[in-house]
């Protein structure tokens, strides 16, 4: 007889010991990690480690949305913020400008949308816009990592993708753009070989999707 397993649960919080396995296992690979206890928390350490006038990219994020860190960067005039400056540029004539200017940033900040109590960190993307920036076009990345989004393990962030954060994200989408979304382009991050380049801000709390 075969015993079915229970979906995991992928909008609760991980539990301390597996916030540290994971914090433990990035460090390995050799990004940078701090564990927090909320956004409000993150919110104030991303203002610490952006230095004032940098060129900054936000990905889309439902996490920097909610925590108030997009706005803290794309409205308060302390950064050269890439976003709003992209979003009025014609793309039909200026399509290589804004190519270039999301693909290599002073800085990246964004969320991904799991990541593994073995060291890895996965994103997923309808249109690609933000894995040149986070793959090593940008010259910092800053993840912010709600606690919802820790995994096991590869296959199971491959499944939290697929189950969960799809599904709430083509929600977003089809309410901003008009149409759902789709999981066009995946990045895996298994390590960060330039010392000091990847941060992630792990939270005790769930934010986002």
């Amino acid at each position: 007889m075969t015993t079915s397993i229970p979906a995991t649960p992928f909008a609760d919080p991980a539990t301390a010991e597996r916030l540290e396995r994971a914090a433990a296992a990035l460090t390995a690979h050799g990004f940078t990690v701090e564990i927090l206890d909320d956004a409000a928390a993150a919110r104030t350490r991303v203002r610490d480690l952006i230095p004032e006038g940098a060129s900054v990219f936000t990905a889309a994020s439902e996490t920097l949305r909610l925590s108030g860190i997009d706005a803290d960067i794309n409205t308060s005039g302390r950064y050269q913020a890439v976003k709003p400056r992209v979003l009025v540029m014609d793309r039909a004539v200026r399509g290589d400008d804004i190519r270039r200017l999301l693909a290599s940033p002073d800085v990246v900040l964004g969320s991904v949308a799991a990541v593994t109590e073995t060291g890895s960190l996965v994103v997923a993307s309808g249109s690609g816009s933000q894995l040149p920036a986070y793959a090593g076009g940008a010259a910092r990345a800053i993840w912010v990592v709600g606690a919802q989004k820790v995994v096991p393990d590869l296959s199971t962030a491959l499944r939290r993708v697929e189950e969960h954060a799809l599904p709430l994200e083509s929600i977003r989408a089809q309410a901003v753009y008009g149409q759902p979304s789709a999981v066009n382009r995946l990045l895996v991050l298994n390590a960060e070989p330039h010392p000091g380049r990847g941060t992630v801000l792990l939270l005790r709390e769930a934010v986002g999707f």
